[in-house]
């Protein structure tokens, strides 16, 4: 089954990065100020998950420059998966400062300090421009990349987060409860583990060899079954060279009569792969009837039997 991607021309999307990086940059180091001179540890850990967004954006824009190198003697597979290497760093930051955050709102929680709330309502809503600017650049580009994925969530929480503190702001002023800057700072935490933890299963995967989520393997092999010259398909592997490039690399088990068609075999499951499933890279290894592995596993192969068998 074919997934259609946005595609963007590659130095259109680096330039939307390095804005996004330079603005974000800028807003750390406003936010950071207004929150020591405010005592604002809201405005503070908007200003810290601004810092992660552009370390993430540095990050992501290397990965994409790499990830367009052709594969080499050293990197036969290529580059591109430096991509999800570059959204698993970005994910685990966002996990590690959300816990932080939580921490020290814990803390103020106790003894909450004085917060001078219209320096928090000013730089909040400088904040929310430019959060909300930023997931506007790279929200056409994350349909069709776990990196730019990962700076998008990055960025719409930032966003939602510079609204949380606004208001945060707006009620200190009206009411001066002092709690309200610690409790929204927590909130501000737990939203943002929530989305980590919500998407770091699929850079995981990936890297893990995992099967591509989009596709049935049963109805994958049960396809290739059906091949006419086809017996059995065992010791399938399927995974991604890249995060929409899925793989397959399985035996194929051959008709002792059909075994001299095995081009014809090879060429008319290669095909099926391709056009049902949008499976464009497969390693098939044929097996006759004859001489076929005996109680082969029908996914990966067994500890004790690592040896193929060569057509």
């Amino acid at each position: 089954m074919a997934h259609d991607h946005v595609h963007i021309d590659p130095d259109s999307g680096d330039r939307r990065v390095a804005v996004a990086i330079w603005a974000n940059g800028i807003l750390t180091v406003a936010q950071i100020v207004g929150g020591i001179l405010s005592g604002s540890l809201a405005l503070i850990a908007d200003a810290i998950h601004n810092f992660s967004d552009m370390a993430s954006l540095v990050i992501a824009f290397g990965a994409r420059k790499i990830a367009r190198r052709s594969p080499d003697a050293k990197m036969t597979f290529g580059y591109g998966r430096i991509e999800v290497v570059a959204a698993l760093i970005n994910y685990t930051t966002l996990i590690v400062i959300g816990f932080y955050l939580i921490y020290e709102g814990g803390m103020r929680l106790i003894d909450p300090p004085e917060v001078r709330g219209w320096w928090v309502v000013i730089l909040g809503g400088i904040a929310l421009v430019v959060d909300t600017l930023t997931a506007f650049l790279t929200y056409s580009m994350q349909k069709g990349s776990v990196n730019i994925r990962a700076l998008f969530l990055h960025n719409l929480s930032d966003a939602l987060a510079s609204l949380a503190v606004i208001v945060g702001g707006v009620l200190i002023l009206l009411f001066e409860i002092s709690w309200v800057d610690p409790a929204i700072t927590i909130g501000i935490a737990v939203y943002i583990l929530y989305l980590a933890f919500s998407e770091i299963g699929d850079s995981i995967r990936i890297l893990m060899l995992g099967c591509p989520p989009n596709i049935d393997t049963d109805n994958v092999i049960a396809a290739v079954e059906g091949v006419d010259g086809v017996e059995e398909v065992h010791h399938a592997h399927f995974w991604q060279m890249e995060e929409h490039a899925a793989a397959l690399d399985t035996h194929i088990v051959v008709a002792r009569n059909r075994w001299h068609d095995i081009e014809s075999i090879c060429r008319a499951i290669k095909n099926h792969l391709k056009e049902e499933f949008d499976i464009n890279h497969s390693t098939l290894e044929f097996e006759c009837a004859d001489n076929k592995h005996e109680g082969a596993n029908r996914y990966g192969h067994a500890k004790d039997s690592i040896e193929g068998h060569d057509a």
